[in-house]
């Protein structure tokens, strides 16, 4: 009867002290320190790979090439990229959950590659840059862009075929875009690229030195003297080279080459444009003037819009 006694006792201690454990874990959960992958050798520590919080993010902007230059920094060997969009900063679901949950939904990586994700939303949300800066005042920061008024349509036509698919009617893009003949300001899919609106949100928190804008049509065109600056940008060696790149003439974009093995963007990139008529393609023109002017001041550069 006593030993069955001390039996007892010694279980509940073992299992108090197991749940002691597992109350702390789950209190430090918030903590946001570095998860490592199991491993069954402890030979050195360089060689563990870690979730690690992002060092380089892609904060936009939507229907500007974002998904095309993550595919291609990835072929750099020093880079880990998340495989899909976070939305953590932007989406208040995902920001109460923590940086334990935003770091654990990164890939595992070595000590000394850089960790990358986009998130195209990011760009255009008020609250964003702040938070970005509180997570890591030093993260990097890629700005891809294209000519406001392609990138308008283009935005448009990935909303048509996502209602479409879900057989939900969607008004005609010129219903949307134009009111009583004139532009539409109101209109999200517009505002989206009034440029340099969202980047002074991001000016008044980061450096200037701290976003790198590329130039996404110049990306289309010929990837190779992006990519470069881009490396530079972010401090990386170069590995990428124009080996890495052949023009798909079926697709009618360049498509990634890498260790013999060829890897093209889905079959959403490329889509058709919805239809636009020249003359309200010449209004949206003229309403992108001035703002694609201030956007150029501000960014140290022009590009070949319309």
């Amino acid at each position: 009867m006593l030993w069955t006694l001390l039996l007892a006792l010694l279980l509940f201690l073992l299992l108090q002290t197991q749940l002691s454990v597992c109350l702390r874990e789950l209190r430090s959960g918030g903590s946001g320190s570095p998860v490592s992958a199991p491993s069954s050798s402890s030979a050195s520590s360089y060689n563990t790979t870690q979730q690690r919080l992002p060092g380089a993010i892609i904060i936009g902007v939507r229907k500007g090439g974002t998904r095309a230059l993550l595919e291609m920094l990835n072929l750099h060997p020093d880079v880990e990229v998340a495989k899909a969009e976070m939305h953590y900063f932007n989406v208040e679901e995902h920001y109460r959950r923590g940086l334990a949950w935003y770091r654990a939904q990164m890939p595992f990586s070595l000590r000394g590659q850089m960790t990358m994700e986009k998130t195209p939303g990011y760009f255009a949300a008020p609250q964003v840059p702040v938070r970005v800066w509180v997570m890591n005042p030093a993260v990097r920061l890629l700005l891809i862009v294209r000519d406001p008024a392609e990138r308008v349509v283009s935005d448009y036509t990935q909303v048509l075929h996502n209602r479409l698919t879900r057989h939900k009617p969607y008004q005609p893009l010129e219903e949307l875009l134009l009111h009583k003949g004139h532009i539409n300001p109101g209109y999200k899919a517009l505002q989206r690229s009034i440029y340099h609106q969202h980047l002074a949100r991001w000016l008044d928190i980061f450096p200037r030195e701290q976003i790198h804008v590329v130039d996404g049509d110049a990306l289309i065109r010929d990837p190779f003297p992006e990519l470069r600056k881009a490396e530079r940008f972010l401090d990386l060696p170069p590995r990428i080279n124009p080996h890495n790149f052949y023009y798909n003439t079926t697709k009618g974009f360049y498509c990634l080459l890498s260790a013999g093995r060829d890897k093209c963007l889905d079959e959403s990139k490329g889509r058709p444009h919805a239809p636009l008529s020249s003359q309200a393609l010449e209004k949206l023109c003229r309403y992108f003037k001035k703002p694609n002017k201030l956007f150029f001041e501000m960014v140290g550069r022009s590009f070949s819009w319309c």
